[in-house]
């Protein structure tokens, strides 16, 4: 596997080795011991999946006091997929990393405890894989606006389809 250090502490892009054939593909997903040696060493105890039409945003999510580490990646369809560091105290303090991650590349990101996520759908439908380093917990979800002029998100759709929640996100509180 290829491994890309991003701009952002804490947000790497994995390019997992891909065996393809006639019949189709393999490719490992999750090994412990090499993504440790990448520093992807954290436990992983909740993995999610969606599915998701064209245009759909989701985001950006974060939790506040029980942070989650998530590795993503698209196994069907396109998705632009975007981390925000919202850490106060980091070097990268307000700034965004986005990546198309699709079933082409099969390429994973890495998203540290801390920072921001969200993505959109590309492709005419996607699903959408995330293993978490920590339980989802409804009552400390934070978020902000999609378009939030703060990160300067340079999104690849302009009308997105959003939940009532991502609608009524407020705008970050610097």
């Amino acid at each position: 596997m290829q491994v890309e250090h991003t701009p952002i502490a804490g947000v790497t892009l994995v390019k997992p080795r891909v065996w393809r054939d006639a019949r189709g593909y393999f490719v490992e997903t999750w090994q412990k011991t090499r993504y440790a040696d990448i520093g992807i060493d954290l436990p992983f105890v909740q993995d999610n999946q969606s599915l998701s039409g064209k245009d759909t945003l989701r985001g950006m999510h974060f939790q506040k006091h029980h942070p989650q580490g998530k590795l993503v990646f698209c196994p069907v369809g396109r998705v632009f997929d975007v981390a925000c560091d919202i850490r106060r105290d980091s070097p990268t303090y307000g700034q965004c990393f986005g990546v198309e991650l699709n079933e082409d590349n099969l390429w994973q990101l890495w998203i540290a405890p801390g920072l921001a996520h969200g993505f959109c759908v590309l492709s005419d439908k996607a699903i959408f894989q995330y293993k978490c380093t920590d339980f989802y917990h409804p009552g400390d979800e934070g978020g902000f606006a999609w378009n939030d002029p703060f990160f300067k998100i340079d999104w690849p759709i302009k009308d997105p389809i959003l939940s009532e929640k991502d609608k009524n996100a407020p705008f970050w509180e610097r």
